[in-house]
């Protein structure tokens, strides 16, 4: 049975938003060439940091076709996660602890994968036996930011993340390769123009040049992905940051178009998660850690890693009442945590 694919890609579209995608684009299966070299120089620098497994599988992650070779086309979807509240509101508050915005609800991964899983069973159902696919979130050698740019659904921001004209910053996003030739969308249009925002807001100076990162500069990586002790140097930068950073996101002007209630419910914030007191947190211990954070994508950075990122918040408080929760972990069992108590200590009673 020959396939109307326009029809076929319209309908296509429409069940992937009753899915809860608040955009979605086809991408061409081939990625221009200097993506895959400009990721390289990137490696070659050192700016991944400890993220050795962006070493791994590069060629994968400039071509879809070398992951799998019988892909046609991607489409690429977009999830919105935009905030009903500032992300900058707690800036100045210093008892209280800043969690990114994604992390205050459900992990994403679970709610973005099955709703992929969803959209493509549908399409090869409609497409029949002519339809191959693999679903993709966040944990594929897959180049999502690039293929949303491919796919129309945004442009790369100076911050290296996705802008949207419709959604600002604010998108998870997710892939499904395909064995179907399909109609692509128009690649999105860079609209950043002569703005710096993102570039001058961020606390740890993480951007050497616009659109290119430092990781080993950025608060989401120092307190999500590195597992040792936090550079001395930027600890004062990180503020009350424990557990990523959306100041550069927050900022973007493209924001003023995001609607809040176009997010997807599943990603409504914790109450508990949305202005948590750092004196809490620090009395955390594993069963604690676990108890708390069941079902967020916090829980897998796991107990000592995150109280380290609240001991050094604590350090940057000014706050005395800190003092004593932080002579408690002076003793604690991990290092990296004991050490980071110590320094908050030196920082509280200097100030």
């Amino acid at each position: 049975m020959k396939i109307d694919k326009r029809n076929l890609v319209n309908a296509l579209k429409e069940k992937a938003r009753q899915e809860g995608f608040a955009d979605v684009g086809i991408a061409p299966a081939t990625l221009a060439p200097e993506t895959g070299s400009r990721l390289k120089a990137w490696v070659a620098e050192g700016c991944h940091g400890d993220m050795l497994w962006m070493e791994g599988r590069m060629d994968e992650r400039a071509q879809p076709a070398v992951l799998w070779d019988e892909v046609r086309s991607v489409i690429m979807l977009g999830m919105s996660y935009a905030p009903e509240d500032d992300p900058m509101r707690l800036a100045d508050q210093g008892d209280r602890a800043r969690i990114s915005i994604y992390a205050q609800g459900k992990d994403y991964h679970k709610t973005v994968k099955g709703a992929l899983k969803r959209t493509a069973g549908w399409l090869v159902h409609r497409a029949g036996n002519d339809a191959g696919v693999k679903v993709f979130v966040d944990t594929a050698p897959v180049m999502e930011k690039a293929l949303a740019n491919a796919a129309g659904i945004g442009w790369q921001g100076k911050h290296t993340n996705v802008v949207s004209r419709d959604h600002g910053s604010w998108l998870f996003l997710g892939a499904i390769y395909t064995t179907l030739d399909l109609e692509t969308d128009e690649a999105g249009e860079d609209r950043c123009g002569s703005c710096t925002a993102c570039q001058d807001i961020c606390p740890t100076n993480a951007f050497p040049t616009p659109y290119r990162l430092d990781a080993r500069r950025c608060i989401s990586y120092l307190t999500i992905e590195h597992k040792g002790p936090i550079p001395h140097e930027l600890r004062k930068g990180i503020g009350n940051h424990i557990y990523g950073c959306d100041d550069c996101l927050a900022v973007c002007p493209w924001n003023k178009f995001a609607d809040s209630a176009a997010a997807n419910k599943a990603f409504l914030p914790r109450a508990e998660l949305t202005a948590p007191k750092l004196a809490d947190l620090l009395a955390l211990d594993d069963a604690a850690f676990r108890q708390l954070f069941s079902g967020s994508p916090i829980k897998r950075t796991g107990r000592d890693r995150f109280v380290r990122n609240v001991a050094i918040a604590a350090g940057n408080s000014e706050d005395e009442k800190l003092i004593a929760p932080l002579k408690t972990l002076l003793l604690d069992d991990c290092e990296i945590v004991a050490e980071a108590a110590q320094w908050a200590l030196a920082e509280l009673t200097a100030a």
